[in-house]
């Protein structure tokens, strides 16, 4: 499991292009038949990926880095699958999981193994994982199940539909919120006028995206934004003082996944465009 140290919105301002993506670009989540796991100190989250194919993938890692005796035991787990069809076994029990549905398992979990239904068509499940204080039952939400809405505008070039799984009236947690966004053909931007929300962090994977398409994250305090170029099925990391928002060369679906002081969805401080630099 790799580490990241959490930043100083200062230090960011120094850094060029390579420390950037040191820093806050996970570009491997999906190797076959292992686990990839990123440990972030910007709210302990962790970000990562499965993905089984000829094998079974188990949840585990050094267990010095979290201090416990198993991953869950003072953690939660948020899964989204952006693959083939799969499944994934908590303590003995079987979740199948779609492309694009979403389970969650709660503290106390010792057993998590991922498995895909066909090799040709693996599954790809997307990992999110913050510290949990109280135990909440596991559960899985499909898309139909999801609280969705729509939102933007054609004129505005990002008309999309959200869906939120892991939230104060959704999916039950310790602190863990995450969802998915599509945008609609002839769209490109996720999230635009922007916002930051200081109680809570927040990590995007774009997915999805054609192989010569890009995404370009924008990050950084409102007056001093930073870039980062994104490609499909890559994450970025972005502490609760940076603004998140995206541009694609095309349209393209994201994940976000929020840890911090509470699980209002809505808890956020909108960026007046004027005030963008």
């Amino acid at each position: 499991m790799e580490r990241r140290y959490a930043s100083h919105p200062n230090e960011v301002k120094q850094f060029d292009t390579e420390r950037l993506r040191e820093e806050f670009h996970i570009p491997t989540l999906f190797t076959a038949d292992k686990l990839e796991l990123v440990l972030t100190h910007e709210d302990r989250m962790i970000i990562g990926g499965a993905h089984p194919v000829k094998e079974a993938v188990k949840l585990e890692t050094d267990l010095k880095e979290l201090g416990v005796s198993f991953f869950l035991e003072r953690r939660e787990l948020g899964i989204i699958n952006i693959g083939g069809a799969g499944s994934v076994t908590v303590d003995g029990t079987v979740y199948e999981l779609d492309n694009k549905e979403c389970l969650f398992v709660g503290m106390g979990s010792k057993e998590v193994i991922f498995n895909s239904k066909d090799a040709a068509k693996p599954a790809k499940f997307y990992l999110n994982s913050a510290p949990a204080h109280k135990e909440f039952p596991t559960a899985k939400a499909t898309l139909k199940d999801a609280e969705s809405a729509e939102l933007g505008s054609i004129t505005n070039s990002n008309e999309r539909r959200i869906y939120r799984f892991i939230h104060e009236n959704g999916i039950q947690s310790s602190q863990l919120v995450m969802g998915l966004t599509l945008l609609k053909p002839g769209n490109m931007w996720n999230t635009m006028p922007a916002h930051v929300h200081p109680r809570r962090m927040e990590a995007y994977v774009y997915f999805d995206l054609p192989e010569d398409a890009v995404v370009v994250h924008m990050m950084g305090e409102p007056t001093e934004t930073r870039h980062i170029i994104m490609r499909n099925e890559e994450a970025v990391i972005s502490p609760s003082w940076s603004v998140h928002s995206g541009v694609g060369t095309s349209n393209y679906g994201f994940i976000w996944s929020m840890a911090g002081d509470n699980k209002i969805y809505s808890d956020m401080d909108p960026v007046d465009m004027k005030e963008l630099k």
